[in-house]
């Protein structure tokens, strides 16, 4: 059988391989939330946590840069946007999460193949991975030249290399994402996993995350 994460569950693993991830807690009432966010330091990313729903921001469960004062009406306006549209959902709370700066956004995947095995996945993320599709893939396992040759073979190499004054994403950076997602392969059952967008800067960090596991019985 097989049972998607959240992300909030994808991140916890992500991070046992040493993969960067925000800061971030689930909350289960307006006042938790509002603890937690003064914790992480405002503002915050607020995300519904639910195995229901992976596609947060279509259902109104996403809301971004909430300040200290906004953060418990927040919270009640993503638990009734949920209820009117996913009402059949299981709502594990709301997710509480650390704004990651603004920098490159790449994304790394990861899809278990019958025949192959575990294909890795890199290219731009965010917007631009559904509009130019511009992605390298390999066969795990990989090692940190494979990363190499798989960052620098998609079109869009230079935008990471750094153009018309943009700063240049931190490629080793990426280079041990890829190969911890491709360790993590061998040793967990995992259908899919998608790192969507990983933001590069000096270094790089997985702000959204979803997986898909085979549950193996006893």
């Amino acid at each position: 059988m097989n049972t998607i994460l959240t992300e909030y569950e994808t991140k916890k693993l992500l991070a046992r391989y040493g993969i960067p991830v925000t800061k971030e807690s689930i909350a289960k009432s307006a006042d938790e939330a509002l603890d937690i966010a003064l914790h992480i330091g405002t503002p915050v990313a607020m995300k519904i946590s639910s195995p229901d729903i992976p596609h947060k921001s279509d259902v109104g469960g996403v809301i971004l840069n909430v300040e200290r004062e906004e953060v418990r009406t927040t919270y009640n306006k993503i638990i009734s946007h949920i209820n009117r549209a996913a009402p059949d959902a299981s709502i594990e709370g709301i997710l509480v999460q650390q704004m990651a700066p603004p920098g490159h956004e790449v994304i790394v995947g990861l899809k278990k193949d019958a025949q192959f095995g575990h294909a890795l996945m890199f290219g731009l993320g965010g917007i631009f991975v559904e509009v130019y599709r511009d992605v390298s893939f390999r066969v795990t396992p990989i090692d940190r030249k494979d990363a190499l040759d798989m960052i620098s073979e998609i079109k869009g190499y230079p935008v990471l290399r750094g153009i018309r004054g943009r700063k240049p994403a931190n490629i080793d950076s990426i280079v041990d994402v890829l190969v911890s997602v491709s360790d993590m392969a061998e040793k967990e059952n995992i259908i899919e996993l998608d790192i969507n967008p990983l933001i590069v800067n000096e270094s790089a960090v997985a702000v959204d995350a979803r997986a898909m596991v085979e549950m193996l019985s006893s």
